[in-house]
């Protein structure tokens, strides 16, 4: 994808984490400004408020594990649409903290959260078509779509976001080995 000073689009989505990954993908500061200088424009990211990405995207981040029938269809969405797809943090890359649900039946957890948990006093299920229903278990996103970049962490090193992106937009094969595949 070697830069030519055309515009490359890049689009995340965050499904099932914390948000930390794009907090560390902010964590690149002015770096970001040396992106959009290089022709990076941000076609569609939680942070623009325009959540689905336009066709043609150059690369996708896709942060978090996927949960529910809706994120499966944003993630296939994603892969249909970009290029290259990235796999961001440690819920993207293996499932992380969110597959911890997958020890328990949907219907035991429902019944702890919705009717059990003292801190719901309604104890009814919400039940509605606009929510989305929990898959009968959470899948790491290479679980759902080919993957070609990972990029594990919790969170992510700002500095090994920024490498992989800036090499992909240099037309460049990011490799993540040795001092750049730390874990901390």
């Amino acid at each position: 994808m070697k830069n030519t000073k055309k515009e490359i689009k890049i689009s995340t989505i965050w499904c099932e984490g914390c948000s930390g990954c794009h907090m560390s993908f902010l964590d690149m500061d002015e770096r970001l400004i040396d992106l959009i200088k290089k022709g990076v424009v941000f076609s569609a990211s939680p942070f623009t408020d325009l959540k689905i990405p336009e066709d043609d995207v150059d690369i996708g981040i896709i942060e978090g594990s996927v949960a529910t029938d809706t994120q499966e269809e944003e993630v296939k969405m994603m892969r249909e649409k970009c290029k290259i797809i990235i796999a961001i943090g440690d819920c993207a890359v293996f499932g992380g903290i969110p597959t911890m649900r997958n020890y328990y039946k949907i219907d035991e957890l429902s019944k702890r959260v919705y009717h059990e948990a003292e801190s719901n006093a309604n104890k009814h299920y919400p039940n509605s078509k606009d929510i989305s229903k929990l898959l009968p278990r959470v899948k790491a996103v290479n679980e759902v779509i080919k993957v070609d970049y990972y990029i594990p962490g919790c969170p992510p090193n700002a500095d090994i976001i920024f490498y992989i992106l800036n090499e992909l937009i240099e037309g460049r094969e990011p490799k993540l080995e040795n001092e750049k595949l730390t874990y901390e």
